[in-house]
């Protein structure tokens, strides 16, 4: 519990040690640690530091999540300008000021706020290294004004992390050395989660949320300084803090999933394309010396999907839907301006973006942590659409679970749609051949259409969404590569017939993928269907065969599907209905995406479910569940008709015995005195396990009440019985008593080990699939020969996931 912890606080100690060694030295002609050794060390640190807090947030400490994340944001751009420093691009005195003062602005204010939040909250540690921090970041902005104030100030604001942190393992170290019974106050994490679990919890809180507005006020800081003179300048100096701020608000947009916070996963998805864009503008003067021009359609379709996003976000908090507005007037005032960053009116919405982020992180970060909570609205619009009849909001605790099993993530579908809106208008500007990067595309489609795409199909991917993963994998692939060559100068007026054949390739890919469609849905057909369109023109683009206006013509039909989509999934994600439905699949088949409808699949977490299998097996079923190693069919043994069933299933039946499973050796008490007291006590030992011992038949078989059954599970002389180590298996196995269990795939076939695949292996054979995603485990159960036991010997028919050193 405490590793993740004091990984954390030792690294920024770590860290603040060298720098006030740096700051200390500073005075001297030759610093102790050169500049590009200090950035890569900082860079080290920042990695540790946001793993430490990402594995953190999994046991809800949110403050001590965002200040290691914060400070890594911190270090990982601070780090960057060091080694520009050390490397001779910011020789300049001045340029390095510029470089430096954004982001040294921006995380004395952030690590304010959480100072203030901490001391409120009684994180006295933590709430004294953010100011610790902060006070260091401020002294050192006016160190760089004014040289005559020395360093020692920022040196000795370090050195206070430093102690703080050497307190911090002092107070561990007499944890572990006196079993918790010696803590110094501030160091008992055990009475920290304590107080963290009785903390009334306010639904699924995304605890990345604070980081994602922080990031927001770090890009922003870059322009407004420079409109409001604090800066001299933009250029490459500054693309560290952006794209720092890009990067890891792609992390944040993951983790939101992982939150299940659709909504604000998206707006942090939209804000990193800014991010980034803004960093590959400040590189313009390395390869041409006028300022680029944007594309307006662009811009205009990203802030009609903010509008969107918004609209939806206020139906949870309308506080943070009015936020989401001024990013709507952010791509207004970039679409209005041909030079977009550079100039004054976008730098002015920047300053705004600064001010509501900084209200933002303050009002998350304590509504996070306090139990009184500072007002949003929150459930406002809830409230009033409860008495609409005519939407109806979801909720509940499955609001994000896919309709097979289960995922550590919300659905990313939103997003891939949005990034494919995006990427489609941003094509809309052909540009001039000869001067490929003079208008700002390659971001857009790069970031929207390739990086942010590819994340959302690895998210898809992750639900078990095989079809639509690999759509926007490989579309995701396609804007990189096109976008790339097309706009960035690598494919010039000459077209070239390797190009074409790619092209083909990818257009053989879609293909498939557009026939996979036609099982799944109209909206996905279309979806595809357009995509091909636009490598059709692709591929007459690369042959010199154009056809004037086809190319705007298919993106911008492309991009109309993808806008429904789009608002499809935001509907389907919060309203119930189908208020925009996606369609029903053109093709339908009996063997095809037939699984869902006519064979019940039902989440093993759920009490209720487990209830209806064991209502259909009682009823004379047969079912698909999950256990402690792969998936099995299985029947009642009090049903000989459904034993038949399941026995039937497999090719070469009389091949393949059934095993018999029960759910404790209680079931067997009053046949104890049938069994030898050696495999009495080989049983007690060996389960609950993924073991099953093959023991003689005998008169214990009708002490459970087989009837019939018993001639189908094992041989005349032996059947193999088990109790599995699986709690949803052996609930099961109470309700229903004792059952004969099969493997769940026809025989010869690799054994099934993912819900999906059973009623597609097994068909009609199988009446309802019991679903937990992948199984456990690959490999099956080891086979014990128990027959000759009393002679002390033992076999092995099967050695499976158990080894024969085990047993």
């Amino acid at each position: 519990e405490s590793l993740h912890s004091s990984i954390g606080l030792l690294g920024i100690s770590a860290g603040s040690l060298l720098l006030a060694v740096r700051f200390y030295s500073g005075p001297r002609a030759a610093p102790l640690i050169p500049s590009t050794a200090l950035g890569v060390l900082l860079l080290v640190l920042s990695s540790l530091l946001a793993y430490a807090g990402i594995r953190r947030s999994l046991r809800n400490s949110s403050l001590f999540l965002t200040l290691c994340l914060t400070i890594s944001v911190f270090w990982c751009g601070y780090g960057v300008v060091f080694i520009l420093r050390g490397q001779g691009v910011l020789n300049d005195a001045g340029d390095f000021r510029d470089a430096l003062v954004p982001g040294l602005v921006t995380f004395t204010l952030a690590l304010l706020i959480v100072a203030v939040v901490g001391f409120l909250c009684r994180e006295v540690i933590l709430a004294l290294i953010a100011s610790a921090v902060s006070l260091a970041s401020a002294h050192e902005v006016a160190l760089l004004y004014s040289p005559a104030f020395g360093s020692s100030a920022v040196a000795c604001n370090y050195m206070v992390v430093c102690f703080l942190g050497g307190y911090f393992a002092l107070g561990r170290i007499l944890c572990l050395l006196t079993k918790e019974k010696i803590a110094l106050p501030g160091t008992d994490l055990a009475k920290n989660k304590t107080r963290e679990q009785i903390q009334p919890a306010g639904g699924n809180a995304n605890h990345f949320a604070v980081t994602g507005l922080i990031l927001n006020m770090l890009s922003a800081s870059v322009f407004a300084c420079r409109l409001l003179g604090v800066t001299g300048k933009l250029f490459i100096g500054q693309v560290p803090w952006l794209w720092a701020a890009g990067i890891y608000q792609l992390g944040v947009c993951v983790l939101s999933y992982r939150a299940m916070d659709v909504l604000m996963a998206t707006f942090f998805g939209f804000t990193s394309i800014l991010k980034l864009a803004g960093g590959y503008c400040l590189l313009y003067p390395i390869w041409q010396p006028e300022e680029p021009s944007f594309p307006t359609p662009f811009l205009v379709v990203f802030s009609i999907l903010f509008v969107v996003l918004a609209l939806f976000l206020a139906l949870q908090s309308p506080l943070d839907g009015l936020y989401l507005l001024v990013y709507v007037a952010y791509c207004i005032a970039l679409a209005c301006r041909p030079k977009g960053f550079f100039e004054g009116g976008p730098q002015g919405v920047d300053v705004a973006i600064f001010v509501a982020s900084a209200l933002m992180t303050l009002i998350h970060v304590y509504n996070v942590k306090a139990s009184a909570k500072i007002p949003t609205g929150k459930g406002t619009v809830r409230a009033l659409l409860a008495r609409s009849s005519l939407l109806k909001l979801r909720e509940g605790a499955d609001l994000h679970a896919p309709y097979l099993g289960y995922s550590k993530y919300a659905d990313a579908e939103i997003l891939g749609y949005a990034c494919s809106v995006l990427a489609s208008f941003a094509l809309t500007m052909t540009g001039d051949p000869q001067a490929p990067l003079a208008t700002v595309v390659i971001p857009w489609v790069v970031v929207a259409g390739g990086i942010l795409k590819l994340l959302g199909g690895s998210v898809a991917f992750a639900r078990g969404k095989t079809l639509e993963s690999s759509a926007f994998i490989l579309y995701a692939v396609m804007w990189i590569i096109w976008g790339l060559a097309r706009y960035g100068g690598l494919y010039g007026p000459t077209r070239s017939f390797h190009a074409a054949v790619g092209v083909v390739a990818f257009m053989l890919f879609n293909g498939f993928i557009v026939f996979c469609t036609l099982f799944l849905n109209i909206a996905w057909f279309l979806y595809s269907l357009t995509f091909f369109l636009i490598t059709i023109s692709f591929l007459l683009d690369a042959i010199h065969a154009l056809p004037a206006g086809y190319d705007i013509a298919a993106t911008l039909l492309f991009g109309l599907v993808s806008f429904y989509c789009f608002l499809s999934a935001l509907f389907s994600s919060t309203f119930e209905g189908s208020s925009l439905p996606m369609g029903r699949a053109i093709v339908r088949l009996s063997g095809v995406g037939g699984g869902m409808t006519k064979c019940p699949h039902l989440p093993a977490r759920k009490a209720s479910s487990v209830k209806r299998i064991a209502d259909i097996l009682k009823n004379g079923g047969t079912c698909g569940i999950p256990t402690d190693t792969v998936y099995v069919l299985v029947a009642a043994c009090n049903r000989p008709d459904a034993v038949e069933k399941a026995h039937q299933s497999k090719r070469q039946a009389q091949d393949r015995p059934m095993s018999l499973w029960i759910s404790s050796l209680k079931q067997l008490e009053p046949a104890k005195h049938l069994f030898t007291p050696l495999l009495w006590d080989f049983m007690e030992a060996a389960w609950p396990s993924p073991i099953s011992l093959v023991v003689p038949r005998g008169e214990w078989v009708d002490f459970l009440g087989m009837k019939d059954s018993a001639k189908y599970v094992g041989t005349p002389q032996s059947i193999a019985i088990r109790i599995p180590d699986c709690s949803v298996t052996t609930h099961l196995i109470d309700l229903v008593g004792p059952i004969a269990v099969t493997s769940a795939n026809p025989t010869g076939e690799a054994d099934t080990t993912h819900h999906n695949q059973v009623y597609a292996k097994l068909g009609d054979k199988v009446d309802a699939v019991l679903c937990d995603g992948p199984s456990p485990e690959n490999i099956a159960s080891t086979v014990v020969d128990c027959t000759k036991i009393d002679s002390g010997n033992i076999g092995f028919f099967r050695v499976g996931i158990i080894p024969k050193s085990q047993v």
